[in-house]
């Protein structure tokens, strides 16, 4: 089962690329449990449980 979840489409989002790093260090914060990262394939910032959080 993929319990990524989608954050923020890269494609459609209109941030810039310093409001973009804002906003990933801004769900970073609010999210400690999770893991937020770029995903290539998806082309987004997603959130994923981090192992053992699951």
């Amino acid at each position: 089962m993929n319990r990524d979840r989608i954050l923020i489409p890269i494609e459609t989002c209109e941030l810039t690329f310093s409001e973009l790093m804002e906003e990933i260090h801004r769900l970073i914060d609010e999210n400690p449990d999770d893991e937020i990262f770029l995903d290539g394939d998806a082309y987004a910032i997603v959130a994923r449980p981090r192992r053992g959080k699951a």
